[in-house]
């Protein structure tokens, strides 16, 4: 009795065990098919998502906008592959066959958001919802996510270095980086002292400390410190010219256009010299003078009316690239008279200064003579600013946007906005003289010299044979800076490689260093500041992500 008692309690043990394994089995079963579903609806997120970024980066935010009816109709399908046909797809009201987006707030200037958070840019906030059933489940499962992008567009100048090529800092003193940083490549630190990054760092590569394996240097190395978020992987930041922007493509946006080109297109709309109020082309008989895209091209200027702040006669030797440079030169101080009188033809026509120029030098260079452009007498600025953008070599004489009161500090609350855009940027001090160019370096010395402007230019880069320079020497020297100091305020963005001046950095009798106070120009956070035509990095920032009930927002 006592046997049968025991074998009865072993049945309904071994019945219990069965019921709670398949139990088990079955909530198992269940948890995989939702999360197999949620990868689903996920996937008919990234659908949208991905048609939106490419959209956005070939034909802006409007295009997005316009062609949100488009998207909703995307969503994975089993002519793509045969898996689809285990879901059927459906928008935040159920509706079968369509994906949810739309905008949630529109295109604005607003703080951004995640790896970016800290910048300011245009942008508008769109957000993506997808249901996926999965079919013979039973009960039915279906599973819902939410995501939400933010479509920005981003000043370039809002970064104190952006760099779209590898980017290396090696500087041999103390330095410090005292606003955001960018690099759409690898970011390379090996200085010889202290290197310290006071705000964010970015990089769509990776975030290295040592040099560059193209980098021949033997250093010893000093400290790296971020103190902010450094992170290395993350996207991309593209300036919207079209498929291919590759740092040789991108070098096109300071060119001349082809005459086919419409300034309408992707990259008509970047060019400087589409973007300026007033175009100066030199050839070796002749200077054209006219006006930008804004009126179609539409003002000529003869001669005898700019003359009076452009010369054509300067001459002076590049120690670093071991030839004379014929140089265009434009007076700022004369510009800003210019502007102001009545022979002004162009005063009409824009009603107000004219506050960006693009000049091109086009004179046929020999083995020993290379055309430039050098800016003169810039200390104070016109009062909306000014931009000069050039395909040839830039140099940069004297104090410039430098007021009397605050040379020599980080004070930049009576500058004007103001970039200087060029093949490569020379910095010449106050105490330059062109007829000690061919001397040695003991003849060239400089004096204090205070620079506020953005400047984006190309570089010759590390080769294995010879060292970029690094960010401590993107703007160059040619003269003894002696325990001199370069104040520089502004935002340093390196965007191709050279195509002019491409002697390498490091040759001897060129110059020695001065001592740098650098900063960040902080008046380009602010968008009433930014220097005239400043380029406009398009980027896609993903923010929440979160599995939902379906059929909810």
């Amino acid at each position: 009795m006592m046997a049968l008692f025991f074998s009865g309690v072993s049945l309904m043990a071994l019945g219990g065990a069965l019921n709670w394994c398949a139990s088990t089995s079955r909530t198992t079963q269940r948890n995989n098919d939702y999360y197999t579903a949620v990868a689903a609806a996920e996937a008919a997120t990234e659908r949208v998502i991905a048609h939106v970024a490419k959209d956005y980066q070939y034909s802006g935010e409007a295009a997005v906008f316009a062609n949100l009816n488009t998207y909703r109709q995307l969503r994975p399908t089993a002519a793509e592959h045969s898996h689809w046909s285990k879901y059927v797809f459906s928008n935040a009201q159920g509706t079968d066959n369509r994906t949810h987006i739309n905008r949630e707030s529109a295109w604005s200037y607003v703080p951004l958001q995640s790896q970016y958070e800290g910048l300011h840019g245009m942008a508008s906030t769109y957000r993506i919802v997808a249901n996926a059933k999965a079919v013979g489940t039973s009960p039915l499962i279906t599973a819902g996510i939410r995501q939400e992008i933010q479509l920005a567009s981003i000043p370039i100048f809002q970064f104190a270095i952006f760099y779209t090529m590898d980017m290396e800092v090696n500087p041999g003193p103390n330095m410090n980086v005292t606003g955001r940083v960018h690099g759409n490549a690898n970011i390379y630190n090996q200085p010889q002292a202290a290197l310290n990054y006071l705000s964010h760092v970015t990089a769509a590569g990776n975030i290295l400390i040592g040099k560059s394996p193209l980098d021949p240097t033997g250093r010893t190395p000093g400290s790296v410190s971020f103190l902010g978020e450094s992170d290395s992987g993350v996207s991309t930041l593209s300036l919207p010219i079209g498929t291919n922007n590759s740092p040789a493509a991108v070098r096109a946006v300071v060119d001349i256009p082809p005459a086919s080109e419409a300034p309408g297109s992707l990259m008509g709309q970047q060019r400087y010299h589409n973007k300026a109020d007033l175009i100066i082309l030199v050839s070796n008989t002749t200077v054209t003078a006219k006006s930008g895209a804004w009126n179609n091209f539409g003002t000529t200027l003869p001669w005898s009316n700019v003359d009076y702040f452009v010369d054509t006669n300067a001459s002076f030797y590049n120690k670093r690239e071991g030839k004379t440079v014929r140089a265009t030169q434009i007076d700022v101080s004369r510009l800003i008279t210019w502007s102001a009188s009545s022979s002004n033809l162009m005063r009409g026509a824009l009603g107000r200064d004219v506050n960006s120029i693009f000049v091109a030098d086009m004179r046929t260079p020999t083995s020993a003579v290379q055309p430039g452009i050098r800016v003169i007498n810039g200390q104070t600025l016109p009062i909306s600013g000014l931009t000069i953008a050039t395909p040839q070599p830039l140099y940069v004489r004297g104090h410039y946007n430098a007021p009397a009161a605050h040379l020599g500090t980080t004070n930049t609350t009576l500058t004007r906005p103001a970039s200087l855009v060029a093949d490569a940027i020379t910095v010449l001090s106050t105490a330059w003289n062109d007829g000690n160019s061919t001397s040695g370096i003991g003849s060239r010395n400089a004096n204090n010299t205070t620079v506020n402007a953005a400047f984006l230019a190309g570089i010759v880069p590390s080769n294995g044979a010879a060292y970029s320079g690094g960010v401590e020497n993107f703007p160059r020297f040619l003269e003894d800076w002696g325990g001199n100091t370069l104040t520089y305020n502004g935002s340093m963005v390196v965007m191709f490689p050279s195509q002019f001046a491409t002697a390498p950095w490091g040759a001897s009798d060129v110059y020695s260093p001065p001592s740098r106070n650098w900063a960040f120009d902080l008046n380009f956070m602010d968008a009433t500041k930014l220097p005239p035509g400043t380029p406009q990095l398009l980027t896609m920032i993903r923010g929440n992500w979160a599995m939902i009930p379906p059929n909810t927002l």
